[in-house]
């Protein structure tokens, strides 16, 4: 039996936020060749999309592929679905409904592309090169425009029968609470703990307290980033955002691991 040789072969991961689209180009044990960014947001349609992260891809591509061939695409998105290769309704994307991103992306590069939930991938790339490595049972929480989570069990990621195994953002954690403001759904961890949940709690407590470093900034301004650079100031309120969103979160975590016991 001969020795399959991965040393001249490479791949792209691609991670697809709500924000920023990263993309990196790698070998088999994880070393990152070269790396960039694109904002996810800002085209009218998946296609136009699709052909932005080409054009900013293929030069790195170029740069490379004298020494390494090209194998595959990874992709990690909100809502993908790895057996249907598509991202479905996802909350915190600008384009809606179904699409066939798999297929537009191996189109457009000529390789095969695989999907999954972005979670669900960093859960593997943890198993595999990082913090989880040699574990076999355990969750992967992701925050960020959304929230995000990955469980693995006996060494597997936990897909269900339809893809869409645990959704732990859309838990509900507060019943009746906050409206989450794509989905609909009232009271779930998302709406309160990802980036996005930071700025409505941020927006809503510094119109209670008119002394807050937040008064200073125009409303539409307001993100998780300012409300981190004020509580590094010292503000009382922006502090308050982050011990409310930590105790949502903290409380959710432990259920997390109360149901599952894994560790």
């Amino acid at each position: 039996m001969g020795i399959y040789d991965l040393s001249n072969e490479m791949v792209i991961g691609i991670d697809i936020g709500g924000t920023n689209t990263k993309y990196g180009l790698v070998n088999h044990r994880g070393q990152i060749f070269d790396k960039g960014d694109i904002k996810t947001d800002g085209y009218a349609t998946i296609e136009e999309y699709v052909d932005a992260l080409h054009s900013a891809i293929y030069p790195l591509i170029q740069k490379f592929e004298k020494d390494y061939q090209l194998k595959g695409i990874g992709v990690g998105a909100p809502n993908g679905n790895y057996y249907t290769g598509s991202i479905e309704y996802a909350p915190n994307l600008p384009w809606k409904g179904t699409l066939q991103i798999a297929d537009l992306i191996s189109k457009r590069f000529g390789v095969p592309c695989t999907l999954t939930n972005d979670a669900n991938a960093a859960a593997m790339g943890e198993m595999m090169y990082g913090a989880a490595r040699g574990k076999k049972d355990f969750i992967m929480i992701t925050l960020g425009t959304g929230v995000g989570s990955g469980i693995v069990c006996n060494g597997q990621v936990v897909y269900g029968h339809d893809g869409f195994a645990g959704e732990l953002g859309h838990v509900i954690v507060r019943p009746g609470g906050r409206k989450h403001y794509s989905t609909g759904a009232h009271g779930s961890l998302e709406a309160y703990c990802s980036a996005t949940g930071i700025t409505v709690t941020a927006k809503k407590l510094r119109a209670e307290n008119p002394d807050s470093i937040l008064n200073h900034i125009p409303e539409e301004q307001v993100d998780s980033k300012s409300v981190f650079d004020a509580a590094e100031k010292g503000d009382a309120v922006a502090r308050e955002v982050f011990r409310y969103t930590g105790q949502i979160l903290g409380e959710a975590l432990a259920n997390f691991i109360m149901f599952s016991s894994l560790r």
